[in-house]
């Protein structure tokens, strides 16, 4: 008769259900303006129910197989909590007159429009759509290294993009910034030449249009143009996340003295940073936020990650058991 352990859940789910809580306290703060904060709760709940099961399961059975699945569950859900930013900010006023001013006051013009208008070359659109599309399956390849290579060293890495991930969607919650695809279509190129940002209050709930591209087309500018189409919505742009998330991930790689992975990714990663602003999803001061608070949120979650897996006797029995297969690993 197999022996149960006791339920123990990762560092990166104890997180998860940190920002389940704020969230949840969010919506229910929010809850008289919000249309659908009844489907909001009860999908945390169920959320909350799978990641409990799953880690019970893993008691019983301790396979990879469902350790695999326990990390794979939370990152599928990155594909939830990011447009459900939206779903919860769409009652707060729109701040991206704020953000645009900056860039105007900083530059004296818009980067994003003026980037895309003057080099609308088919070659540099698709290198720089192939790097901003670069982005998922960055993450997906860099998680799966760790995973099969470097066990404790994956519970870090892992655990320290999704804390980023999340800090980055409660900012998007309660900083609720568009980006300029969707900004400047709503108050007209005319003022955005003329340097006139006016405060548009909660028109994204009611209206959400996309800024048609001026770019010529391609294989991966339309790859790109349909992937926005399904899941991009007026949210997140101050700061970047898809520059923040990248930056952090090329930190952890070299912290992991991975040299020749850093440097086959710095193409990629150059371009994935170029082209946020180059298809006019994010302002310029959006890319510099991205940058800083990758260095922030990197040593703030290693320092909370220390925290969650010292908390118990210096670190939990499965981390010393992954931490044992990693040291024979390299």
């Amino acid at each position: 008769m197999e022996q149960n352990h006791p339920i123990r859940f990762f560092a990166v789910e104890k997180i998860t259900f940190i920002y389940i809580f704020i969230t949840s306290i969010t919506i229910i703060y929010l809850s008289p303006a919000l249309k659908n904060e009844a489907e909001l709760l009860i999908y945390r709940i169920l959320i909350s129910l799978v990641m409990i099961f799953l880690a019970y399961f893993n008691s019983v059975k301790n396979l990879w197989i469902i350790r695999f699945s326990r990390f794979a569950f939370l990152g599928f859900l990155l594909s939830f909590w990011y447009p459900e930013t939206f779903e919860i900010n769409r009652v707060l006023p729109n701040c991206d007159y704020i953000l645009a001013n900056w860039e105007q006051s900083i530059f004296g013009f818009q980067p994003a429009l003026l980037f895309s208008k003057y080099f609308q070359q088919i070659w540099l659109s698709e290198i720089l759509n192939m790097g901003y599309f670069a982005y998922y399956p960055l993450i997906i390849v860099s998680s799966m290294f760790f995973f099969f290579s470097s066990r404790q060293y994956f519970n870090y890495f892992f655990f320290t993009v999704m804390f980023a991930f999340f800090a980055y969607y409660l900012i998007f919650i309660y900083f609720a910034t568009a980006g300029p695809q969707y900004y400047f279509s709503v108050i007209g190129i005319d003022n955005v030449n003329a340097g006139i940002f006016p405060k548009i209050g909660l028109y994204f709930n009611y209206n959400q249009t996309l800024l048609p591209s001026t770019n010529e087309s391609g294989f991966f500018f339309e790859l790109v143009e349909k992937t926005q189409q399904v899941g991009e919505r007026p949210t997140a742009a101050f700061p970047s996340s898809h520059v923040g998330i990248t930056t952090l991930i090329m930190i952890l790689i070299l912290k992991n003295k991975k040299y020749l992975v850093f440097g086959l990714l710095i193409p990629i990663y150059l371009a994935l940073v170029a082209a946020t602003v180059y298809i006019q999803a994010h302002y310029l001061i959006d890319v510099v936020g991205g940058l800083i608070s990758a260095v922030l949120l990197y040593y703030l979650g290693t320092y909370i990650y220390k925290l969650f897996t010292k908390k118990y006797s210096g670190a939990s029995e499965l981390n010393a058991i992954f931490y044992k297969v990693s040291e024979k690993r390299e």
